[in-house]
């Protein structure tokens, strides 16, 4: 779960990875961040384990990033290439360019760089075609001329779900198709300033990182609260950035609890048991026998592991069972 943060030249980027990262990040480029997950509260309470352990997202401040109008820049671009999610900051408070036309500079960066990598994927193929036919995958080549249409008509791959998310596709790495938070770094004065609607795989939020920053460096919680009411304010914004990163990144949560440890794991929605096993320890997956579940609805609904076996809800699923957002699970498995 990597999320790189960039954005052109003075538009707050730095300020926000601060905020995010907390104090004492000033020299660094990279932060873990503890992902807000209020369920793990009742089974701490409940457990008392020595070891509570929330998922966390790694974020990247990427330096640089050219002067507004002149493009990220091949190097930026580069470097958000690895990372599963962009978090792109974009400056709505100095009133020096406007945010949006910042936001389709950076799609259209993205768009020509992913396109020059399928017109020389495309090239490739067609030296090898004139080789020998038996070299070329069709259906990479199919693939590819539908990416690149796609990326023609000036569009975004992840606008279109059914063809970014081909495993054919994955070794690519295309920068338009990667899931991107836009911030809109604005002033105190303007947090209720419009941005644009939701899209396919993109989200948008007004953010302060200035103010975001100022809070996270504050020590106590009574000092943080206090600065939230001078402002009118009822909480940080930065936990809806990391709920946002996580939903982007389209990820479930299930827990694991214990005297030992309560905590939460992350897992690409639509993974089943085994393979939520694995995010534990390989080994759990290769010996996977069965999954004690519970669901949270039925967590909250009877409040004890003991009431759940009393009641029936603590079920037993097998290899094909699909986990869900919630589930509290102990593994069952041989080696």
């Amino acid at each position: 779960m990597k999320t790189a943060i960039f954005g052109f030249a003075g538009s707050g980027k730095t300020e926000l990875f601060q905020a995010l990262a907390g104090p004492g990040s000033e020299h660094n480029d990279r932060a873990m961040v503890k992902v807000p997950e209020p369920r793990l509260t009742p089974l701490v309470d409940l457990f008392k384990p020595k070891k509570v352990t929330p998922t966390e997202i790694e974020y990247l401040d990427l330096p640089g990033g050219s002067t507004k109008g002149e493009g990220l820049g091949q190097r930026v671009l580069n470097a958000v290439r690895p990372y599963d999610c962009l978090l792109a900051v974009l400056d709505h408070f100095s009133g020096l360019s406007d945010p949006d036309s910042q936001r389709r500079s950076i799609e259209t960066d993205m768009i020509i760089a992913d396109l020059a990598v399928v017109e020389k994927r495309l090239e490739r193929i067609a030296q090898d075609k004139r080789k020998a036919k038996n070299l070329v995958d069709p259906k990479e080549e199919s693939l590819l001329e539908q990416v690149q249409a796609v990326l023609e008509d000036e569009k975004p791959l992840r606008g279109d779900p059914d063809l970014s998310s081909r495993p054919e596709l994955r070794g690519f790495c295309f920068l338009s198709a990667k899931p991107i938070l836009y911030i809109w770094n604005v002033t105190e004065d303007n947090l209720e300033a419009e941005v644009r609607k939701e899209h396919t795989s993109e989200a948008h939020l007004a953010i302060c990182a200035k103010l975001e920053r100022e809070l996270a460096e504050l020590e106590e919680q009574e000092e943080r609260e206090a600065f939230l009411q001078d402002l009118g304010l009822k909480g940080s914004a930065l936990d809806i950035i990391i709920s946002t990163t996580y939903h982007l990144l389209d990820l479930i949560t299930f827990l694991t609890a214990g005297e030992k440890e309560v905590r939460a794991w992350a897992i690409p929605r639509g993974s089943r048991a085994p393979e939520a096993a694995g995010a534990i320890h390989s080994d759990i997956q290769k010996g996977f026998i069965r999954a004690e579940t519970l669901s949270w609805k039925d967590f909250q609904a009877v409040k004890t592991f003991k009431a759940a076996k009393e009641k029936g809800v603590l079920r037993l699923e097998g290899k094909d069972y699909l986990v869900q957002d919630g589930d509290i699970i102990t593994f069952r498995f041989n080696v």
